[in-house]
């Protein structure tokens, strides 16, 4: 199968992405919207963004409603749906490059660093050929299009709404731009939308399923997660479908905070609710491979602790009682070396993570989802203050 430029040094025998040959880059293949030898994601992304923001911009211009100081709000005071369908939608799209390259070399390594020795590559490779046939099947994207249409006619827009009050005409009846968002542009986000919560599934699932193959896992590893660092990369690729979904809910609250006069405090319990669950379902795949990195601690505190004690009781027996040791092996091994060293690797062992998320998973996820927050607040607090209260927060 062909790859992108700058994508072909990843075999896909070798390593796994949600994104390639699944049935929607098929089906735009087909129809020409994606190229055949790549993902085509500026191309896809202009599209879509076209369909669902220029649509309503352009009738909203003919009308009179796009510009301030027409009559009620106009369109450009709508800060959320610019958010939506021209921000989200095209940071949605460009997603699937950020990840597809992302997966591809983050499986790739699980080969790559040993941490899937000899006996576990046959069951790894088992694993990746099921993973892309799950990823290949029609059915699951036939049920989320399914929801989609099913959502979009049982959802009946209520004409007098303020997400729509730019799109009444002048009897006060929902004219075609107002009908084309709710009938196509809201359509196009959610479908995006729902097709990220399925791409996440599958990589919680991949990393599930290797994490209960018989991982070689170091639990001495300078990373502190056995091995397992190069799995902070994965936020990281995921940060564009965080920050869509920051900039869309903080637009939305910028408008009600200048338009409505909105408060900060009205707006806490919605945001730390975001917060959260966006961090946990980000967070969700690496915890997948917690089980495997507590139960490799869970064996190597008892075993190292054995044969620090060990090395410290040999020499005790030789410097301190001045004793003949019978077999002074353990005491001239260079790879363990004196005692000091003996204890700082007993420390690695207790110092390891049961999760490998560290400072930079942390801020692949905190920073794309906070910023547009910051945004958002700015309009109500000065930038200033705001970021004098964090550094007070952090030191």
């Amino acid at each position: 199968m062909n790859h992108p430029p700058g994508m072909t040094a990843i075999s896909a025998e070798d390593s796994f992405s949600p994104i390639d040959n699944e049935p929607p880059l098929r089906w735009q293949r087909k129809l020409g919207l994606a190229p055949a030898n790549g993902l085509g994601v500026m191309r896809r992304a202009m599209f879509l963004a076209g369909l669902a923001w220029f649509v309503p911009v352009i009738w909203a211009a003919l009308n009179h409603r796009l510009w301030e100081g027409a009559a009620g709000e106009s369109l450009l005071q709508h800060f959320g749906i610019h958010a939506r369908f021209l921000l989200a939608v095209v940071l949605l799209v460009i997603a699937e490059a950020t990840v597809h390259k992302g997966l591809m070399q983050i499986v790739r390594q699980f080969t790559e660093s040993g941490i899937i020795g000899t006996a576990a590559r046959a069951p790894f490779e088992r694993v990746l050929q099921d993973m892309r046939r799950l990823r290949d099947t029609t059915l699951p994207w036939v049920l989320l299009l399914g929801l989609v249409l099913a959502w979009t006619i049982m959802d009946t827009p209520e004409v007098h709404t303020d997400a729509l009050s730019w799109a009444l005409d002048g009897n006060g009846q929902l004219g075609f731009g107002g009908w084309w968002v709710v009938y196509v542009s809201r359509p196009i986000f959610v479908a995006l939308l729902l097709a990220w919560l399925w791409r996440l599934l599958l990589v919680v699932i991949l990393f599930a399923r290797i994490g209960r193959l018989d991982l070689s896992l170091v639990p001495t590893h300078p990373d502190r997660a056995g091995g397992l660092d190069f799995l902070q990369a994965l936020p990281g690729a995921f940060a564009p479908v965080s920050l869509a979904l920051s900039a869309v809910l903080s637009a939305h609250w910028a408008h009600d905070i200048v338009y409505h006069a909105f408060t900060l405090q009205a707006l806490k319990l919605p945001a730390i609710a975001f917060v959260v669950i966006s961090a946990f379902l980000c967070l969700l795949p690496l915890l997948m491979l917690a089980p495997a990195l507590f139960a490799a601690k869970q064996r190597a505190r008892p075993a190292y602790a054995a044969l620090v004690g060990e090395h410290g009781r040999m020499v005790h027996r030789r410097w301190i009682l001045r004793e003949p040791v019978a077999d002074p092996t353990l005491l001239e091994a260079a790879e363990i070396g004196p005692v000091a060293d003996t204890a700082a690797i007993y420390d690695a062992v207790k110092a390891m993570r049961l999760a490998p998320i560290g400072m930079r998973a942390m801020l692949a996820i905190v920073l794309p989802i906070a910023l547009p927050m910051l945004v958002a607040a700015a309009l109500q607090i000065p930038l200033k203050d705001i970021i004098l209260k964090l550094l007070k927060a952090l030191v």
